[in-house]
């Protein structure tokens, strides 16, 4: 059951905050001030988008500062193997496909009325407006 679906633009705005608020200071600082190379940041960038879902309720910063999260499509949180399937299985997916995966995906949360992506398909997730009743 799909209850209150998240946007696409509801969406693409989070994936901004958190590449404005995580990604460049991460960058800046393990880049510039470290030397660490931007393989390893992106790789850092890659763990964080994958385990801070599981850790906060289906949030990562983009997210909560847009009010949506990743939930399962029966409700209940996410879980490492659910952001596994959703972040590893379906990138891989869209790696295989030469990006035409990522705009199928793309279309299908601007025309799909549950505005579920195929990543969200793989992992059996959606995001949501509604808030955690456990927060």
């Amino acid at each position: 059951m799909v209850n209150n679906p998240a946007g696409f633009f509801q969406r693409l705005g989070a994936l901004i905050l958190d590449i404005i608020c995580v990604y460049l200071p991460l960058a800046i600082f393990s880049h510039y001030l470290i030397g660490i190379d931007l393989l390893h940041i992106d790789f850092i960038f890659v763990l964080y988008i994958f385990l801070a879902p599981v850790l906060w309720y289906g949030y990562n910063v983009g997210k909560r500062l847009s009010g949506i999260r990743i939930i399962k499509k029966n409700g209940a949180d996410v879980t490492l193997f659910t952001m596994f399937m959703r972040t590893f299985l379906a990138q891989y997916v869209y790696i295989l496909t030469i990006g035409i995966g990522l705009l199928i995906s793309i279309l299908m949360v601007l025309i799909r009325k549950d505005c579920r992506s195929l990543h969200d398909f793989i992992a059996g997730t959606y995001v949501t407006n509604d808030k955690p009743e456990k927060v």
